[in-house]
């Protein structure tokens, strides 16, 4: 045989796609592990398309899961990310993804690794990359993840079953420290910027600062090559700040604005009203056609601390009334992002000597979409 069968699942979660592996098929961490993955996908690719793979050519749709036993107590099973790069021939387990979380709840169930329970199953996911736990709430309908329902998540076609996503005590998942800098606001090749770590660590810097506005398309932003260059060397020195080791996939860096009116990609115009804060994401060097999920996370976390320049960007009046008779701290934050807006829940501790993020909520939708083999060479 000329090329190995190696048992998948190719699933969509949130906006991302991904490829879903056993633990047990896959060979050790190490080179070999990232061969198959390489490969399985089409990276790397020069003209970054991954025609040789089942990789899509953007950041969002070259991903891969592993599913093995748990190693934390109480969790149902290990979670491992791998961001795969599209033309170089590197796997990052860096961080982590929120939208490829989603898929591991109804992963675990239809694999029979964790009992599917009528109406809903909860999936206590450990995620190796952060070392964090997720709580999944997951459909089941006829002892499968559910699938259809009336929940729309922005950037996907139609209506599916809604899962929500408990990130706990996500502060620090990659370096420790919710403020890794130990402050809510630092100056950076000029410019203020917030360096937070809440499921991923993230560098947020005004859009006026950068000469934007914030509602601009990722066509535009991409197109724009001296704001890439300037965003890039922000990145990177804001990573060495943050005592992270140089990586492509973290920190994540956008750009944040107060609300304002924009028209989503699939041609939908949002009003600011609509919206507590617009952001646009970075991701592998491009902006993110909607928003990573685990970067929106840590803006909704940012939002929520005095000082940070997300807070900053807020709808007027952060600590008062607001939807309902809620306040800040108890409602979502509404981020208008490319394809839509998006609502976050989280719950931030600012009472102590520093702040603490209790959790984030988000709500995704996932669908299996094939199983069988990938084959490798």
């Amino acid at each position: 045989m000329t090329q190995r069968k190696i048992p998948a699942v190719y699933m969509r979660g949130g906006t991302s796609r991904c490829l879903v592996f056993h633990e047990r098929d896959l060979p050790p961490a190490g080179p070999g592990r990232d061969a198959v993955l390489l490969s399985a996908l089409g990276s790397p690719d020069p003209n970054g398309r991954q025609l040789d793979g089942l990789g899509g050519g953007i950041s969002s749709l070259s991903k891969a899961v592993i599913i093995g036993p748990p190693t934390l107590a109480g969790a149902d099973v290990d979670y491992t990310f791998a961001q795969v790069e599209v033309k170089k021939a590197v796997v990052d387990y860096a961080g982590n993804c929120g939208n490829c979380s989603s898929a591991v709840g109804p992963f675990a169930i239809d694999e029979g690794l964790v009992a599917a329970r009528e109406g809903e199953t909860l999936v206590r996911i450990h995620n190796t990359n952060t070392r964090k736990l997720i709580v999944a709430h997951v459909p089941v309908a006829g002892g499968e993840a559910a699938v259809t329902g009336d929940f729309e998540l922005a950037g996907v076609a139609g209506r599916g079953a809604r899962i929500a996503l408990d990130f706990v005590d996500p502060g620090g998942a990659g370096t420790g420290c919710l403020l890794p800098t130990g402050r809510a606001r630092d100056v950076i090749g000029g410019v203020d910027v917030s360096c937070v770590d809440a499921t991923n660590p993230v560098v947020f810097v005004r859009a006026r600062d950068l000469g934007v506005t914030g509602t601009e398309p990722p066509s535009a932003v991409d197109a724009d090559h001296d704001l890439a260059a300037r965003l890039e060397k922000l990145r990177v020195e804001a990573g060495a700040r943050m005592g992270l080791a140089e990586s492509a996939a973290v920190p994540k860096i956008a750009f944040v604005a107060p609300p304002a009116d924009y028209t989503a990609l699939d041609g939908m115009r949002h009003r600011a009203g609509d919206v507590d804060v617009l952001g646009r994401a970075i991701s592998m060097g491009h902006c993110h056609r909607a928003f990573p999920l685990t970067v929106a996370m840590c803006l909704a976390v940012a939002a929520r601390i005095p000082g940070s320049v997300v807070h900053e960007c807020l709808a007027p009046d952060p600590a008062g009334p607001t939807r309902a008779g809620a306040t800040r701290s108890d409602s979502d934050v509404r981020l208008g992002h490319p394809s839509g807006v998006l609502p976050i829940a989280a719950r931030v501790d600012t009472t102590g000597d520093a702040p603490h993020a209790e959790t984030v909520t988000v709500y995704r939708t996932a669908r299996r979409l094939m199983e069988g083999f990938v084959r490798v060479p």
